[in-house]
């Protein structure tokens, strides 16, 4: 088998987490299954480069002397904001020829400035989201998954989530023992599927400043399977049911119904991706009552039904 090298580019203000995960999870694979990657870096001089924490990363070559790869793989980082123009020129002439293209965070605005994103869909951190967006309407912005995968051409969003991409860049081509082996080494989750959100719904809404609404907020993640109206809720925090979703609304930037819809999605896909249970005991454990209820949830919010999505992100057992 031949190595498979996967080439990262480095430039001044590259965010160090960007290079150093991904190339941990293709090195693990290497190690795992030798021969399987070659992994090499490059900057436009070939001289070091300062990541944006301070680090100083060492590249191997310069980009004019790297050879093609099977796999370009652009991080992103505060560099990313005013890039080296002959860094652009660069992906533009030679990213279409990599077998796979791969960007980290902030690195696919280089690649929608290069127009390899164009009539794509794609994503980046979600701070950079509408950025992109308005910057390159040609690409198809989506905020929400951790990354994107669209033919050849994979982004994924903040920092973390490009070991998540990597992982199942690895299990694609390696297996799915490769990936875990991997991922237990590392000590992450083996696969947060592509379209987790980039928030859960405890990030996604503010923390509630007076600690009665964070002790509900708290209570909700803990049981969804409870009584989670707005009046229980309210009880619980001593107040009204009028001034409880004033105030829930205004410490969160979200109502009560909403938060508790966020909750239990996120449950009920947890339990689909994770464990074996079945739809109908999933949907009473999730506070949905019925696998009908469940299923309208899941159509509204995901445009799938939970069995579809089970199908594409409960992993496979090991054989």
């Amino acid at each position: 088998m031949a190595h498979r090298t996967v080439l990262v580019v480095l430039f001044d203000g590259v965010q160090s987490l960007d290079v150093t995960g991904p190339v941990e999870v293709f090195a693990g694979a290497e190690k795992h299954r030798p021969g399987s990657y070659r992994i090499r870096t490059a900057s436009l001089d070939g001289r070091p480069v300062r990541s944006s924490s301070g680090l100083t990363l060492v590249p191997d070559q310069t980009l004019a002397d790297a050879f093609e790869p099977h796999t370009l793989l652009v991080p992103g980082g505060e560099g990313t904001r005013c890039p080296d123009p002959r860094l652009v020129d660069w992906l533009r002439e030679r990213g279409p020829d990599a077998e796979r293209l791969v960007s980290v965070c902030t690195g696919a605005i280089l690649l929608a400035a290069a127009g390899l994103l164009d009539g794509r869909r794609a994503t980046t951190h979600w701070a950079y989201c509408d950025k992109l967006a308005r910057d390159h309407p040609a690409v198809a912005v989506d905020p929400d998954p951790i990354y994107v995968r669209d033919g050849h051409v994979s982004t994924s969003a903040g920092v973390t989530s490009g070991i998540d991409l990597a992982l199942a860049l690895v299990e694609e081509d390696l297996g799915r023992d490769a990936a875990l082996g991997i991922a237990r080494h590392l000590v992450v989750f083996l696969r947060r599927p592509g379209n987790q959100a980039q928030f859960s719904a405890q990030l996604a809404a503010q923390t509630a400043r007076r600690e009665p609404l964070r002790e509900v907020q708290q209570w909700i993640s803990e049981h969804p399977d409870g009584d989670l109206s707005v009046e229980s809720l309210a009880a619980r925090a001593r107040l009204s049911p009028r001034h409880f979703a004033r105030a829930f609304q205004a410490e969160t930037g979200t109502t009560p119904g909403r938060y508790v819809d966020r909750v239990r999605l996120e449950h009920a896909r947890r339990l689909l991706e994770d464990t074996a249970d079945g739809v109908e005991q999933i949907s009473r454990a999730s506070g949905y009552g019925t696998p009908e209820a469940m299923r309208r949830a899941f159509v509204r919010a995901l445009g799938t039904a939970p069995a579809e999505y089970r199908r594409r992100f409960h992993p496979a057992p090991s054989r």
